[in-house]
């Protein structure tokens, strides 16, 4: 039976280095360790787990896409929870909420039924960009007062140490770079429930992707919510891309942070980028299809964008 799994909530804004983060927290998974990782994302096209996806690494991953988690109570959070613990069957569980989404509330209502007696919710870590750490949505900045540790990524940027307001003071901090923060870091409770119940059964199940009919076919997703609009392309994994073209062309358009997967000349690579900053690749493992996601606080032009994305997309 899942009894009392350790659970550690991460929040933060949009390209703070939650997803640096939890790569390095992956990569210090104690080997006789069973870890989960559920994921929400913004955007309806899901792709922080596909930047995670790690082949054989004891760790299983799933990401609801669309929106904030801050309803537990919802459909989708219920059934990505349940199906991910039944599983998994994890000794740990990592939640990464949505950088526009509310901490707080989702750390709440974790602790109400049924879910306070099958997970044993650690303090709240939120991960912060040193260079302006204050710089939060209202439902972000909320949360801090009920951090249990905040984390200043991106340190070796800032020109001088990173000014909180002394009501914080009292917050554990940790100062760290592309989100190296050490496993014995995470904050911890000893509180135990005893008699846990098993998570409820549900029998919904997220709708299959779409496949190909030809190459030419590309399944796009867009959201707008909250003065934010995302759009998201799903394309066929024999489609290769040159890195340069693709960095030109992103250059070129309007968007606030941009998250890809894609077959290029170079084998599969990722990026994760927030604007303005230049594409920085990583060689990822994922095989399954090329990615490309835009969230932006202007309306994004789908014919527009598709067009240009199509230049730069041929057979391999």
């Amino acid at each position: 039976m899942l009894n009392a799994i350790p659970t550690h909530l991460i929040a933060g804004p949009l390209g703070a280095g939650k997803t640096s983060l939890l790569r390095h927290l992956l990569g210090q998974r104690p080997e006789n360790e069973r870890w989960a990782l559920l994921i929400n994302e913004f955007g309806e096209l899901g792709i922080d787990a596909a930047l995670l996806e790690q082949p054989e690494s004891g760790v299983q991953i799933a990401d609801i896409a669309g929106g904030c988690l801050c309803c537990v109570n919802g459909v989708p959070f219920q059934v990505g929870l349940s199906r991910l613990l039944r599983r998994a069957r994890p000794d740990r569980l990592l939640i990464e909420c949505s950088g526009l989404g509310h901490p707080a509330t989702l750390q709440q209502q974790l602790q109400q039924p049924p879910w306070d007696r099958v997970l044993q919710l650690q303090p709240l870590i939120m991960v912060l960009d040193a260079r302006q750490p204050l710089k939060l949505s209202p439902a972000q900045a909320s949360a801090l007062p009920q951090a249990g540790l905040l984390v200043l990524n991106r340190i070796s940027d800032c020109s001088q140490p990173p000014q909180l307001p002394g009501e914080l003071s009292g917050i554990e901090q940790v100062s760290c770079d592309h989100g190296a923060l050490a496993l014995a870091c995470l904050p911890q409770t000893a509180e135990k429930k005893p008699g846990a119940e098993p998570p409820p059964v549900l029998n919904a199940s997220p709708a299959p992707l779409p496949l190909w009919q030809t190459q030419d076919d590309w399944h796009c997703l867009q959201r707008q919510q909250d003065g934010f609009h995302s759009i998201g392309w799903r394309l066929h994994p024999q489609l290769r891309v040159q890195r340069q073209a693709l960095a030109q062309w992103l250059a070129e358009q309007h968007w606030l942070r941009a998250k890809g997967i894609f077959n290029t000349e170079a084998g599969w690579m990722s990026f994760n980028c927030l604007a303005p900053e230049p594409l920085h690749w990583r060689v990822s493992d994922w095989r399954n299809d090329n990615r490309l996601e835009l969230i932006s606080t202007v309306p994004l032009e789908r014919q527009e964008l598709e067009s240009g994305l199509r230049r730069l997309l041929h057979s391999q």
